[in-house]
């Protein structure tokens, strides 16, 4: 029998999403989702809202700052949230001053009512929880602010391990580029692959991640509550190529170092030093595993003296040689 069906409207988008800003919001996240979009909409590079389309939605029209001080004119005012297919949070600054109005929660909780998706860029999935939308979702947090999200959030786990997390109608990534698989990830969903990969291949993205591909940040072991421990890790997080003395990151923090060790022995269990190694050891597994660096290289760039020095660390951590253990790993993944 032939199809006798209607053709689809091509005049109507097959993806639509509505963007609520909060104040200082993050800029990358929130562009990099928007190109992803812009780039799937069209052939080519054209840039004509017609396979998807995208709004920034607000209540009085003013513009908002981003965290990076440049400032977006919203598209259209509030209205009824059914018109969308997702309505995306973009969040900033977690101190950055107020968070959303009001209106801007009644409008989200009209939305959850609506069955509406809700997704969170960045730290836009704090303004949902705020709100009790996230209640019994599994949600995607930045490792940098999972510590901030268990300070808030007591009795919720957030997923710091993955670079975005589907759950049913809640979507949230952790930031930074993770914003732009997440949109691949719909583009796929509702307009098909090869468009979701010609977008990517556009922005110089390899290739589409899943959801659960890591996050490159602090081992999961290192769950500190101490503020000072916290602090602690992030100054070792930033400074994985050059490490700083322990003596140096406790003179930063305005402590001695004995204070800072009996506090990383009684928040983790552990010396400063063991921490230390332990992100950098990280770095270097993820290294092994997403890039085809040399051994010396990934020496270089996590802080050990010398590929020598970082395959006998690694030995004694894994049991195994770096190019051993990215052997297998490889293995692994195309097993999958």
């Amino acid at each position: 029998m032939p199809d006798t069906s209607p053709p689809p409207d091509q005049s109507q988008p097959r993806l639509r999403i509505g963007f609520l800003l909060a104040p200082r919001f993050t800029l990358s996240a929130f562009a990099t989702f928007v190109d992803v979009l812009r780039l799937a909409a069209d052939d080519g590079d054209g840039s004509r809202p017609i396979r998807c389309r995208w709004k920034v939605l607000s209540t009085d029209m003013a513009p908002v700052q981003a965290s990076c001080c440049a400032r977006i004119e919203p598209d259209e005012r509030l209205g009824d949230p059914a018109r969308f297919d997702y309505i995306f949070v973009v969040g900033g600054l977690i101190e950055g001053g107020p968070g959303l109005s009001s209106e801007h929660a009644t409008f989200l909780r009209r939305a959850a009512q609506a069955r509406v998706p809700l997704g969170g860029l960045c730290t836009g999935v704090f303004a949902l929880a705020r709100l009790g939308l996230m209640d019994d979702y599994r949600c995607c947090v930045s490792w940098f602010h999972h510590q901030d999200f268990l300070a808030e959030f007591e009795k919720m786990r957030p997923v710091s391990d993955q670079i975005f997390v589907v759950d049913r109608d809640r979507l949230s990534c952790s930031g930074g580029v993770s914003a732009a698989h997440l949109a691949a990830f719909l583009v796929d969903r509702h307009i098909g692959g090869a468009v979701a990969r010609k977008s990517l291949s556009i922005l110089m993205i390899d290739e589409p991640m899943q959801g659960d591909r890591p996050q490159p940040g602090l081992p999961l072991e290192l769950n500190a509550r101490d503020p000072l421990v916290r602090r602690a890790l992030l100054a070792m997080q930033q400074n994985l190529q050059a490490p700083l003395p322990i003596a140096r990151i406790a003179r930063d923090l305005g402590v001695g170092r004995r204070k800072l060790e009996r506090h990383f022995n009684a928040d983790l269990g552990i010396p400063p030093a063991d921490a230390s190694i332990r992100i950098r050891l990280a770095q270097a597994r993820m290294l092994l595993t997403r890039s085809d660096r040399t051994v010396t290289r990934i020496a270089e760039e996590t802080g050990f003296c010398d590929a020598s020095h970082l395959i006998r660390v690694f030995r004694e951590s894994e049991g195994i040689t770096p190019d051993l253990w990215r052997q297998q790993s490889q293995g692994v993944e195309n097993l999958a």
